[in-house]
């Protein structure tokens, strides 16, 4: 697994393009420039890893565009030592990133084909989360709660109440919220019936499976 000169500097060249849209958290920015995207993407592809796109991987899953990876983690306000349950780990880019933001990541993944893929994958590039969990990612996960922030990295149909009640006070949900096209919505706990919604503009994400049985 190599990381050349030549992949650092794409890196660079993808921060700036992330920056010159809107993304202002250094420790985010910091974070992409940091992590070897094109690692996490088959070989093949590697003219696209530092393109700012979303790209296909298994399981008919995709790995986010980075600008989105940056605009949700951006707005959990991630601070060393916080608690983030992530739904839908998925190639396990997003996790790195919250990794290298010093977050304790529990990570959530419906596709068993991805959640043995990313669970040996991690711990090679130095990325240990606290959790990975093949599961439901509607249910959350209950017996670790609450948690300082929970990131949504799939279309989800509507805001599932069990994420919601996971968080503490104070805490952040950032969930894209939606069928075709999905508004990325922020809600902040204010108290324990009481939360702040915030509609952030529109994206477009794979759908969040849910556990029928």
């Amino acid at each position: 697994m190599k990381d050349t000169f030549k992949h650092k500097g794409l890196r660079q060249k993808l921060v700036e393009i992330v920056k010159s849209k809107g993304i202002k958290d250094e420790n985010v920015l910091e974070a992409i420039g940091n992590i070897p995207r094109h690692l996490f993407m088959d070989s093949g592809f590697l003219d696209h890893a530092y393109q700012d796109k979303a790209f296909p991987i298994a399981a008919d899953q995709t790995i986010s565009q980075p600008y989105t990876v940056a605009f949700q983690t951006e707005l959990l306000h991630v601070k060393k030592g916080d608690k983030i349950l992530e739904i839908g780990t998925g190639s396990g880019y997003q996790a790195a990133v919250l990794c290298e933001l010093g977050a304790k990541v529990y990570s959530i993944e419906r596709q068993q084909e991805l959640f043995k893929k990313t669970s040996k994958f991690l711990p090679k590039l130095g990325y240990r989360p606290k959790k990975l969990i093949f599961g439901d990612g509607y249910k959350g996960l209950p017996e670790e709660a609450p948690f300082d922030g929970i990131i949504v990295t799939a279309g989800a149909p509507f805001v599932p109440k069990p994420l919601l009640a996971q968080l503490k006070i104070g805490g952040r949900l950032v969930i894209p919220v939606g069928d075709d096209v999905q508004i990325m919505t922020l809600f902040i706990r204010k108290g324990a019936k009481e939360f702040e919604k915030h509609e952030l503009g529109d994206f477009r994400f794979v759908p969040l499976l849910e556990d029928k049985n």
